[in-house]
């Protein structure tokens, strides 16, 4: 399963009040309900605001468990805008990638307002702020009375872009990735680590909650998390939010938290589900890109490299 999300533009204009701090605190943030008329914030297929395009497309197989969002204008400043990937799984997972997609922004707003400086944080406070937000979604899926994540979950990868700084914090195995000016093309830049059962601090700390870690014959280089008890469910992640079935057992939703300073030769973000590898959005990156127009149509190559590769798997593309 593939899906993507781009932003463009790496130099803004900061606004700021007469004093000189952002507004971003005397913000009304809006209520879920009123979530599909808020201006700047595109999710749904072939949507583009002044910095981001977005294309959809589904797969052959299954329902589609993807979700994205970008929110251009986040928090009411003109500067900053909120990305987002959200790759369900589970017999649930398409609704609990959607809940996070729709309720995760704003609990991170809640954990802005919590903090005196507002959105003018220093990188260190932002990381608790995601890490607030990030741990205020599981709960609210734990308690949610009508969606069963028992076994359904999501991964996230969130990209704040506020002025020249990306701060992104991630779950599962998406990522963010640059695309950056290298000599005469371009080049992709992971920047944020899949977590994935067999990356050596994660597996450890899975085996420490009596969690286990092994593939299947059948697919040998994908590994799973297993109950210490039964041969389920088999999660192909580390963290994740829902899943409840495993975090007694080591997979947890604390995201991992990066930093950006963004220069002149950074273009754009891609944010991607584990369908899409750095190897082929090098492929693409190969060529220039430099406005919206030109990023749907990198996309729309993307697509048709991934159906060569991926022609019966369930997956989707954002741009």
């Amino acid at each position: 399963m593939g899906n993507c999300v781009a932003s463009g533009g790496a130099t803004t204009v900061t606004a700021a009040g007469e004093d000189g701090r952002r507004r971003g605190r005397r913000w009304k943030a809006p209520r879920e309900e009123q979530l599909g008329s808020v201006p700047g914030r595109i999710f749904s297929n072939d949507g583009r605001s002044r910095t981001a395009a977005v294309f959809t497309q589904q797969g052959r197989k299954g329902v589609n468990q993807d979700a994205m969002l970008v929110w251009d204008g986040f928090g009411g400043e003109e500067d900053v805008v909120l990305c987002g990937v959200f790759d369900g799984h589970g017999p649930h997972g398409h609704l609990v990638a959607r809940r996070v997609r729709d309720a995760l922004p704003l609990k991170l707003m809640a954990a802005v307002r919590e903090s005196k400086p507002g959105l003018d944080m220093a990188a260190a406070a932002w990381r608790k702020a995601f890490a607030r937000a990030y741990k205020a979604m599981d709960k609210d899926l734990r308690s949610h009375a009508t969606l069963d994540c028992f076994c359904s979950g999501s991964t996230a990868v969130t990209v704040l872009k506020l002025g020249s700084d990306l701060y992104m914090a991630n779950i599962g195995d998406s990522r963010a990735v640059l695309g950056s000016r290298d000599g005469g093309g371009m080049v992709a830049v992971q920047l944020t680590v899949d977590l994935k059962p067999d990356v050596p601090s994660e597996a450890e700390r899975i085996k420490k909650c009596r969690g286990r870690v092994f593939a299947l014959q059948d697919e040998p280089e994908v590994p799973r998390v297993w109950l210490p008890f039964d041969d389920a469910p088999g999660l192909a992640m580390a963290r994740a939010f829902g899943d409840f079935c495993l975090k007694d057992y080591g997979v947890i939703s604390v995201p991992e938290f990066f930093h950006w300073s963004l220069t002149e030769k950074d273009q754009f973000v891609i944010l991607a589900s584990d369908g899409i590898m750095i190897s082929q959005l090098n492929t693409i990156l190969r060529c220039t890109v430099t406005t919206c127009d030109l990023l749907l149509s990198a996309v729309l190559q993307l697509l048709n490299l991934f159906r060569v590769q991926l022609e019966r798997a369930n997956w989707f593309s954002h741009l």
